[in-house]
């Protein structure tokens, strides 16, 4: 996107079809900043402050502005409770209206931040406390997927049907809860070359993180892991006694649930496998700069090689309408769920994560489905369009997710379909100036989660990133 696009933008989204005619005319004073005072701020980074004055001074839209300077610092201004302890940085970053830290959710709320931490020291040392304090995590529980600062506290979910420990908020197993810690490590580490966090404590945790993997390829037994709960949605517990449906080794890891807390139908997600793909890649290079434990670094080499030729294998189907694609979830049966779901890893961001690229055919193919009303999860309106996720089945409402339409924004190569979408994210907030969970497809101002950082994070992260692709 050229810098005259970019300014042109201020016209898709003051005229754009998704435009609710409510906001015409509306004066600048409403714009107002919805950020805490500086001095209710959790944490402040100058490098993120210098860059949002300086976007704002760039940008052409007044509701665009605002919508991006309530957003990108969100993690930073309310989330993030940052210390030295014992002399190393320590950092803890609950989700928002949810006192606890998901290891997906804290990974990608500061991942939009990495590029600024060689401008700003505080920023990352904030980074890298994040870091080892995942690392503690895992070594506390490396199937957990929300933890408490205090180690002590005792979760709501203590009567869930499985192992839970003091410090543990939830326990449910997803695949990529540990694949987005493995990312924020080396993301950081390729921006900073920091590498003072990959002690042997760090060593110690991912050897846990192929452990588990491999204990969930479920080649022999059920593994150790079971889940089940009593109350709650039938997506909030796991069939078959706590270990899922019925399923056939194949080579790929089993998660019991998605990115959205909710139950995998079938154990084989393919997002979440392409992702630890990936994942045990940037593992096996760390390691290679680091501890230097060869026999580790091939451990993890060969265990990625195993999961995509296995999804090569199983996880891939013949569409009627789009030819060859991802399926979403498989059982090595030959069962499989076509949809996508708005959360990351999905189909439609799978090159995001850093797996193929944009022009794969099969990728493409998945995408074109992710994005048509043959996911049974995509939904459209005279306001917007995108898609959305069972996990907001109770609303009875078709819910689209800001996380979808930014995934889908932030894995374009088309610019018309990138303003499209920033249109429909600036025409959708509710008048609140923040993302949301998910919004009725009919009404922007039914949305759940009013403090969401992730989606607030990832929103500031597609705007970065087209804002700096239009200097070029």
């Amino acid at each position: 996107m050229t810098r005259a696009e970019f300014n042109r933008l201020s016209f898709a989204l003051l005229y754009g079809s998704f435009m609710p005619v409510s906001i015409f005319g509306q004066e600048s004073s409403k714009y107002k900043s919805a950020r805490p005072p500086q001095s209710k701020r959790k944490f402040r980074s100058s490098a993120v402050d210098n860059f949002i004055e300086a976007f704002k001074k760039n940008s052409k839209d007044e509701e665009f502005s605002w919508i991006f300077e309530n957003c990108f610092p969100n993690t930073l201004d309310t989330t993030v409770f940052f210390e030295i302890k014992n002399g190393l940085p320590d950092t803890y970053v609950i989700t928002g209206d949810i006192d606890a830290m998901w290891l997906r959710d804290s990974s990608a709320q500061v991942n939009p931040y990495i590029e600024f931490c060689n401008q700003d020291e505080p920023l990352s040392l904030m980074i890298e406390g994040l870091i080892r304090r995942q690392t503690r995590c895992i070594l506390l529980d490396p199937y957990a997927n929300a933890f408490y600062k205090d180690s002590h506290k005792i979760s709501p979910w203590k009567s869930d049907h499985t192992e839970m420990k003091p410090g543990v908020h939830e326990r449910k197993w997803e695949l990529d809860s540990l694949c987005f810690c493995i990312r924020l490590a080396y993301q950081y580490w390729k921006t900073t070359d920091n590498t003072k966090m990959f002690d042997p404590q760090w060593l110690e945790a991912m050897k846990l993180v192929v452990k588990t993997m491999k204990e969930q390829q479920r080649k022999n037994d059920n593994g150790p892991y079971h889940f089940e709960r009593r109350a709650g949605s039938e997506t909030d517990t796991l069939k078959g006694k706590g270990y899922g449906n019925p399923w056939k080794p194949n080579g790929m890891v089993c998660s019991a649930f998605r990115n959205s807390d909710d139950a995998c139908t079938y154990l084989f997600n393919i997002p979440e496998n392409l992702f630890a793909v990936v994942s045990l890649k940037q593992l096996a290079e760390i390691i290679s700069h680091t501890s230097k434990d060869e026999s580790f670094r091939n451990e993890c080499i060969a265990l990625a090689d195993e999961i995509e030729t296995a999804v090569s294998k199983y996880g891939t189907v013949e569409h009627n309408d789009f030819g060859k694609m991802y399926a979403y979830e498989c059982d090595g049966l030959g069962n499989y769920l076509l949809m996508d779901d708005a959360g990351v890893p999905g189909l439609i961001t799978i090159p995001y994560l850093g797996y193929g690229n944009y022009t794969d055919e099969i990728y493409r193919n998945s995408r074109q489905f992710a994005l048509s009303e043959k996911n049974p999860f995509f939904y459209k309106s005279g306001i917007a369009e995108g898609t959305g996720s069972p996990h907001l089945a109770w609303k009875k409402a078709e819910m689209i997710w800001h996380l979808g339409v930014v995934g889908r924004a932030i894995t374009s190569t088309d610019n018309n379909e990138i303003k499209h979408c920033l249109a429909m994210l600036t025409s959708t907030h509710g008048g609140k100036g923040f993302m949301h969970e998910g919004f009725n497809k009919n009404n922007p101002n039914d949305f759940t989660r009013h403090w969401f950082a992730w989606a607030n994070s990832f929103f500031g992260e597609l705007v970065v990133k087209v804002y700096r692709e239009q200097k070029l």
